[in-house]
């Protein structure tokens, strides 16, 4: 193992207190000192971290890997590496892969092999047999098989029965059901967000009620049973109020929002590229713009800037990425034929970071959201950098400039809008227990 010393950065660790400028040692895969003024000793190497944020590594509570499965679109391995290029350690794998992570075989295969990824990948069991929604998943022994939490994400159980048996099991395994909340014969048929650039582009549109009648549902259910409920990728104001209603009901319900629905909106599937809240466009691409549709889709410029204040005030638990990655033969032009997704893991950082410029987060909350928060919610390990802790580190740049391209981005899959703009902030080094799996330096 390296034994290496990083001095001179501002380390943020929120989970300890810490923000200021300090020296951190590692040694044996571990945390061995973190103090102002350390000195190199023998055969160290000596990274300077001066003018850089040096932090936890982040944790990622939401991607797809699409393994097992369409592993031309990604696998465990690119992965990681992208999930390291974009300064994560640590990060949670969905169910909705062919076959399903739906036994405990399926989550123990993927534990396995995560481990020879050179980061933390924790599975996420299927709610439902196949994820068809009419039959309960063994969640029990896939939770001892290793899985931190059940989903059916791309898809909303549809059984009330399977939703309220998978509650009542929260109780017993303190394990969370994270829900993507989606009508499927209200959302039938449109690719994006029901309103007036859906009509300019003559889709049938996804309206916000889609999402938010399932938050409403799954709430419900879980204030019966007593449930833990984690809401996925909320893209409403809305939909956080109904979850903020519930939670001063005492309803056990905690939330996750994403980067892109905090500073992208519908405009960009037109081809319009503008951040929400901001005046200059930042490019415009086709038209539309296949890349830019997800599920659940960017909404309006109020919802975007809603989101922002949302969790300026704590509404939310963490931020995520919901790293979809598709292959080029996946996102055609046509809306329509499209997959629903975007590349996220390698741009969450500089997404985060144009929010600390514009002054709507500073970095403290940052660093937070992307690591401590995410581990003390779903009881992760990591997410801070105590004397003894394994060595997941994160050492980023805020001032880096780069231009996201098909040769700068480590994913399989391309697919994001951001292609071909300039971003600012970047990790300069992914560590993993004490080894270097990321390094931008150059």
């Amino acid at each position: 193992m390296t034994t290496m010393l990083i001095r001179g950065g501002r380390v943020i660790d929120p989970a300890n207190g810490l923000d200021s400028r300090l020296d951190v040692r590692v040694s044996d895969g571990k945390i061995f000192a973190i103090a102002a003024g350390l000195e190199p000793i023998a055969r160290e190497v000596v990274i300077d971290a001066d003018g850089c944020l040096v932090t936890p590594g982040w944790i990622d509570a939401h991607v797809h890997l699409r393994d097992p499965g369409p592993t031309y679109k990604e696998d465990l391995v690119t992965g990681a590496a992208a999930a390291a290029a974009g300064g994560f350690t640590r990060v949670c794998c969905m169910p909705n892969t062919s076959p399903p992570l739906d036994t405990p075989e399926r989550i123990a295969d993927i534990v396995e092999r995560g481990r020879q990824t050179g980061i933390h990948i924790h599975p996420i069991g299927a709610i439902s047999v196949g994820r068809e929604g009419g039959v309960l998943a063994p969640l029990r022994e896939m939770a001892a098989a290793g899985a931190i939490g059940f989903s059916d994400d791309g898809d909303s159980a549809g059984s009330e029965d399977v939703m309220r048996e998978a509650l009542r099991l929260t109780s017993e395994l303190n394990l969370p059901i994270m829900v993507h909340c989606e009508d499927p014969e209200l959302a039938r048929g449109g690719s994006m967000h029901r309103g007036a650039v859906s009509e300019e582009l003559g889709d049938p549109g996804i309206p916000a009620e889609a999402e938010e009648s399932y938050i409403e549902r799954d709430l419900r259910l879980a204030e019966e049973t007593g449930g833990w409920l984690h809401v996925l990728h909320v893209s409403t104001v809305r939909g956080i109020e109904l979850i903020q209603a519930a939670r001063a009901r005492g309803v056990r319900v905690t939330a996750e929002v994403m980067p892109h629905h905090l500073l992208m909106t519908d405009e960009w599937v037109a081809g319009r590229r503008r951040f929400a809240g901001e005046l200059e466009p930042v490019g415009s691409g086709p038209s539309p713009d296949s890349s830019a549709k997800v599920n659940p889709p960017l909404r309006p410029e109020s919802d975007a800037l809603g989101l922002i204040q949302a969790l300026r005030r704590g509404a939310f638990d963490f931020v995520a990425t919901d790293h979809a990655p598709h292959a080029e033969r996946d996102k055609p032009a046509s809306l329509s034929s499209a997959a629903f997704g975007m590349t996220a893991l390698e741009l969450a950082l500089p997404t985060m970071a144009r929010l600390v410029e514009r002054g709507d987060l500073d970095w403290p909350r940052v660093v937070e959201l992307l690591t401590a928060a995410p581990a003390r919610t779903l009881g992760l390990p990591g997410g801070a950098l105590g004397v003894g802790d394994p060595a997941d580190i994160t050492v980023i740049d805020p001032r880096r400039e780069w231009v996201a391209s098909e040769e700068t981005l480590r994913s399989r899959s391309k697919n994001t809008p951001l292609l071909g703009t300039i971003l600012r902030g970047r990790a300069l080094l992914t560590i993993c227990e004490g080894e270097v799996r990321h390094d931008a330096r150059a």
